[in-house]
């Protein structure tokens, strides 16, 4: 049985809860963005908080919305798949694990780098997340494979 678990220490809106299956697709969609923790907002650099400047706001931004982008892609698959069966779902499916692992490892990526050094360091669990988001994208076949995938089957829609 899984459980529920949320992480709120983190910088970014990057990783959110994550709670048991609520699909026959097998899985609940990131649905409570983490806002920057606390460590963030004392960081300083060039005399401002580091929330205070256009890069990191930018990257909350950018991570945000990739997050969203990912989200509502898996809920679009989990609803074809729960409506019309996983062979309908294939090209959705593809596409999610083309772009989720990736978007996982660029989010993160952004929060080690809001974090500095530290979020390199066992204090924080970026790093963990970090290679575990790079492990993701060869999981269930390397990206090559889900793109070749996800183009023959846009190709067969078209011809």
């Amino acid at each position: 049985m899984l459980a529920h678990s949320c992480f709120h220490s983190l910088p970014s809106p990057a990783l959110s809860c994550v709670a048991p299956p609520t699909s026959s697709a097998g899985h609940q969609p990131v649905s409570k963005p983490c806002l920057p923790c606390p460590q963030v907002k004392s960081r300083v650099a060039f005399g401002k908080p580091l929330v205070e400047q256009g890069t990191l706001l930018a990257d909350i931004a950018q991570s945000r919305v990739e997050i969203e982008q990912a989200r509502l892609l898996v809920l679009k698959a989990a609803h074809l798949m729960d409506v019309a069966g996983n062979k309908a779902a294939a090209l959705d499916i593809a596409m999610i694990k083309m772009v989720a692992p990736s978007m996982a490892s660029r989010v993160i990526d952004r929060a080690i780098q809001a974090f500095g050094a530290a979020g390199l360091s066992s204090d924080y669990p970026l790093a963990q997340f970090f290679a575990w988001a790079r492990a993701l994208r060869f999981a269930d076949g390397p990206d090559e494979v889900h793109r070749a995938a996800v183009a023959k089957m846009e190709l067969k829609r078209h011809i």
